[in-house]
């Protein structure tokens, strides 16, 4: 598999369709016009990701009325996204990924080791995308902890709200 460039700011980003829990198709385009959250996790039902969709759907009136819509990806299932969604309440959309054309094609798909074994798996980032469709901040290897309200922050501050 070919080494992709990995995203920077002011890269456009890559438009996608795939599918989202309840069924539907969601394409990033749809969103023209409002701020795009897009965060990639490993895993549904896991510590870290269960704390970050949680954190999210918390703030998720606030991201609103800053013109923002929050995205989650992983490459679990449609159905596994619907029972992560109804056991923790979340309210943010979740996009199944399950050929990994979305995860290859933002550069999240990367090789990891763990207790000495190496495997290929999604590094925890989050793009934020403008109006433009313009990738306006990257972090990559998210730490859960105070992320969201960083994410929240950047976007007040891109938008002139103090």
């Amino acid at each position: 598999m070919p080494v992709l460039k990995k995203l920077a700011e002011g890269d456009i980003a890559p438009d996608f369709t795939a599918p989202q829990d309840g069924g539907d198709d969601l394409s990033l385009s749809d969103f023209a016009g409002k701020m795009v959250v897009l965060y990639f996790y490993p895993k549904d039902d896991t510590p870290g990701c269960t704390k970050e969709a949680i954190e999210f759907s918390g703030l998720l009136n606030e991201f609103d009325a800053e013109n923002a819509v929050i995205i989650g990806v992983s490459r679990d299932p449609v159905k596994k996204h619907e029972k992560f969604r109804n056991k923790h309440a979340l309210k943010v959309v979740l996009v199944s990924d399950e050929d990994g054309e979305v995860t290859e094609g933002y550069g999240v798909w990367v090789e990891k080791s763990m207790y000495g074994r190496k495997f290929m798996g999604i590094e925890r980032t989050t793009f934020l995308i403008d109006t433009e469709g313009k990738i306006a901040r990257v972090w990559h290897k998210v730490k859960v902890s105070n992320h969201v309200t960083e994410v929240l922050e950047t976007i007040r501050a891109l938008n002139g709200v103090e």
